[in-house]
């Protein structure tokens, strides 16, 4: 029995061996990756299929997403509502989202329904029609909602900052208006649909309490389509950053708080610097506890949130700061975050301070690992970046190793003024 008057003994969460749960690896008769993680106690699975299809690929502004978004809103056989009312029949849920470089279509149910909807999953990847009439109202629907979000400056601004990082005809920076919806054509998705989803490059993720046949069954289903039998198109992107540094646009002239984001590009996660720079990044703005937290939000009170982070592209990536504040001490707020650069600069972290920012990234690696769909999903986030398990390890050690020097010199090379975009939206 245990001893409620006798305190449990602290362990920091740096001592803690973590272990990332390797995932079971097959591929289907043509060539579909699947990783799989059979784990978890309930009776359901995530399956999710991904597609080299977001807006890298398109060669006309939102084809991609706008494709994604209307795969289930009718086949040759079944219009939106009953796509909709099979799935919910089963208790199950079907999803699809589009990223810079791919879309997805996420399933989750219980076990013993998988057989039953994997069929459905595969008719919308093969007969999908895009119904003029559901092309027009997702065109108003979108329209609208651009409409209302123009309207708000932390919108503005996150379409801004990365235009001005990337280059407004890079997947990255470029963003939609409304002539966009009015140009295009169901003709346009639907070749989009027929080149990246129906003979489109394709990987399988599922976690769960898997059938113990799910290769099984993915193969009757998926093995025989035209997936990956075609080579995805070489499409490179160079980056055209804007030449001007300092941004201060009016958005709502009435508008009393301003949207603030400061950016710089920086490498993806091949660079050896990455997972150290992500420890700085911590410590400078990534959690509730950082410097910028400290100074901006507690000390003097001009945000209720400011953070920092590294922007989770496969290709490139950028160091991001993001917060709103009012508009009367919205430069106040960029001076202070360029203070707490210099002092990353200038004065080693100490260890108190480095030791925390340990526990905290060990903490949250544990909470990641918490359960089958998040594992796949730390997965996934390996596989489609070209790493693999080590890459988990190597970021664990960097974060129990790394020094108040390595730090310091990372602040001198990558914390410097110059190489930040400045933009305020009011």
């Amino acid at each position: 029995m245990i001893n409620r008057t006798t305190a449990p003994s602290i362990t920091d969460a740096v001592s803690f061996n973590l272990s990332l749960k390797p995932c079971d690896r097959y591929t289907l008769d043509n060539q579909t990756p699947v990783y799989a993680i059979h784990a978890g106690a309930q009776d359901v699975v995530m399956i999710e299929w991904v597609f080299y299809a977001g807006n890298w690929y398109e060669s006309k502004n939102i084809v991609a997403g706008t494709t994604n978004f209307l795969l289930k809103n009718g086949t040759a056989q079944r219009n939106a509502y009953s796509i909709n009312e099979y799935f919910e029949f089963y208790g199950a849920y079907l999803n699809r989202s589009c990223y810079n470089e791919t879309a997805t279509i996420t399933l989750h149910c219980l076990s013993k329904h998988l057989h039953e909807l994997l069929p459905v999953v595969a008719e919308i990847l093969t007969e999908s029609i895009f119904p003029e009439a559901e092309l027009a109202i997702c065109k108003q629907n979108q329209k609208q909602r651009l409409e209302v979000n123009l309207k708000k400056c932390d919108f503005v601004a996150n379409r801004l900052i990365d235009e001005y990082v990337f280059g407004f005809h890079h997947p990255y920076g470029k963003y939609t208006s409304t002539i966009d919806y009015d140009a295009l054509q169901r003709e346009e998705m639907a070749a989009f649909y027929e080149q990246f989803y129906k003979n489109g490059s394709c990987m399988v993720f599922a976690a769960g309490k898997l059938p113990a046949d799910l290769g099984t069954q993915l193969n009757k289903v998926f093995g025989k389509l035209p997936l990956n039998s075609k080579p995805l198109p070489a499409i490179e992107y160079p980056l055209a950053p804007a030449t001007e540094k300092k941004y201060r646009i009016i958005n709502d002239a009435e508008g009393v708080q301003g949207a603030i984001r400061m950016a710089q590009s920086f490498f993806n996660r091949h660079h050896p610097d990455f997972p150290k720079v992500q420890v700085l990044n911590n410590i400078f703005g990534g959690f509730f506890g950082s410097r910028l937290m400290s100074n901006i939000r507690e000390d003097k009170g001009y945000t209720y949130g400011i953070h920092s982070y590294l922007q989770n592209h496969i290709h490139h990536s950028a160091w991001m700061i993001s917060t709103e504040a009012g508009r009367d001490v919205c430069e106040a707020t960029i001076t202070e975050v360029y203070k707490e650069m210099e002092r990353l600069r200038n004065e080693p972290v100490d260890k108190e301070e480095l030791d925390l920012v340990r526990n905290y990234m060990i903490g949250s690696l544990l909470g990641d690992l918490d359960g089958p769909f998040q594992i796949i999903s730390r997965w996934k986030t390996y596989v489609l970046n070209g790493l693999d398990e080590q890459y988990f390890y190597n970021s664990i050690e960097t974060i129990r190793t790394v020094s108040s020097e390595e730090l310091q010199a990372l602040a001198q090379t990558h914390l410097q003024p110059e190489h930040f975009y400045e933009l305020v939206v009011v």
